[in-house]
């Protein structure tokens, strides 16, 4: 079930404003009866402005009624007539001042996991073939004072991405490699009942 643009703002508003259940608006909110029931307490979200989710047309007054007038119900979000974003094409962006730390990176997958390729650490780290490509020759620029960092340290990806290329890679490398425990279907099988056996005589 999709949530509403800011959860626990919304969680507020419903709290502050309809008389719906601590479970109705967990549910629509995607919290716990608990933490609702915190918000209602003053404990939780204090210093967090209500959001209204009918002035975003998350909601409709008529929704808000109906589950009012039945604890049991559930309320269901409006369809956005909104665009979903789409999604950004082109390598990652990387903040400036983290783009001195890339060759650094680099090194590291580079000397770490020699399986990766080219088009995925650029992936990961947001640089180019040309960048990667020098320093796994040694001839980038500034070669003698890389120091080799994970880039999950430096905050170039994140763990999970960096363990999914990884895993990807592993996979490409496996179905590349040949299958050494298939026979040799080329190798003529030898029938040991027709071959030739040594005459030997005794005197």
């Amino acid at each position: 079930m999709a949530l509403p643009l800011m959860p626990k703002a919304t969680a507020v508003w419903l709290v502050d404003n309809t008389t719906l259940t601590f479970q109705q608006i967990a549910d629509f909110c995607g919290l716990h009866s608990l933490e609702v029931q915190g918000i209602a307490d003053g404990e939780v979200a204090q210093n967090i402005v209500g959001l209204d989710p009918t002035s975003n047309q998350q909601l409709t007054a008529e929704e808000i009624a109906r589950c009012e007038a039945d604890p049991e119900a559930r309320l269901e979000i409006a369809e956005s007539n909104m665009p979903e974003p789409k999604k950004r094409k082109g390598p990652r962006y990387t903040p400036v001042s983290k783009r001195q730390d890339r060759p650094d990176a680099i090194a590291w997958l580079v000397r770490n996991h020699p399986e990766l390729t080219d088009a995925q650490i650029g992936k990961l780290l947001g640089t180019t073939k040309p960048t990667i490509a020098s320093i796994r020759d040694r001839t980038h620029w500034n070669m003698a004072n890389l120091k080799p960092t994970d880039p999950v340290s430096l905050g170039l990806c994140t763990q999970i991405e960096l363990d999914a290329a990884i895993q990807k890679a592993a996979e490409r490398v496996a179905k590349e490699k040949p299958d050494v425990s298939a026979p040799d279907a080329e190798q003529p099988a030898i029938d040991l009942g027709s071959a030739p056996q040594p005459d030997i005589s005794f005197d």
